[in-house]
């Protein structure tokens, strides 16, 4: 069988505008969860999507077992101050960084604070591949069973399949699927996108 495409309920939809806006783990900020994916019959997450807000200098939770992605999204940078004397500086318009959730780090924004995509995952059950890409007219995303795929419109408008849902702007998201068999998911429109590929890790025997 072929691939099949634009299937409904392959599709989610994620509005910047329903995101849900909680305290940090260590109550020193503020983040909006976008998304939190939970297996069906876990407890725990196993990833997570939200955009967290730097005002001033503070110290970022910490999370055993858990691999985090920071990307800037607004702003004009944002040092990150490691306790074993790295310094990372995210520079505009979206640099990014990949580190263990377990790292004692700081955050200092540039300016008058930033704004960051915090992207996390539990390498025992995922692995998660990320991508920033320009979106210049149609681009095809192809899901295979199992996984997952995130699109996160940055800045710029989004346009999905034969969908006549108006189209994303900055801050939406799409979670793609393949519940039965192979898709392809078509996409147009004019921006810069965050993806993001999640896949099952299998349990060890």
């Amino acid at each position: 069988m072929g691939d099949r495409s634009d299937q409904p309920l392959s599709v989610q939809r994620i509005d910047a505008q329903n995101a849900r806006r909680v305290r940090w783990r260590n109550d020193l900020g503020w983040t909006r969860e976008i998304h939190v994916e939970h297996a069906p019959d876990e407890r725990v997450w196993r990833w997570r999507l939200s955009v967290t807000e730097i005002e001033q200098p503070a110290a970022f939770s910490r999370f055993e077992g858990v691999e985090r992605e920071l990307m800037l999204r607004t702003g004009n940078g944002l040092v990150l101050r490691f306790a074993d004397g790295e310094v990372c500086n995210l520079q505009p318009p979206h640099a990014r960084l990949r580190f263990a959730g377990d790292r004692a780090v700081s955050g200092e924004p540039a300016g008058a604070g930033v704004s960051a995509l915090n992207l996390m995952w539990r390498p025992d059950s995922i692995d998660a591949s990320t991508w920033h890409r320009p979106l210049v007219g149609r681009m095809v995303i192809f899901v295979d069973p199992g996984e997952c795929w995130l699109v996160h419109a940055l800045t710029g408008q989004v346009r999905f399949g034969a969908s006549r849902s108006p189209a994303l702007e900055s801050g939406d998201s799409l979670l793609l699927r393949a519940p039965d068999g192979r898709c392809h998911h078509a996409l147009d429109g004019g921006g810069e996108l965050l993806l993001a590929r999640f896949r099952t890790v299998a349990a060890a025997v």
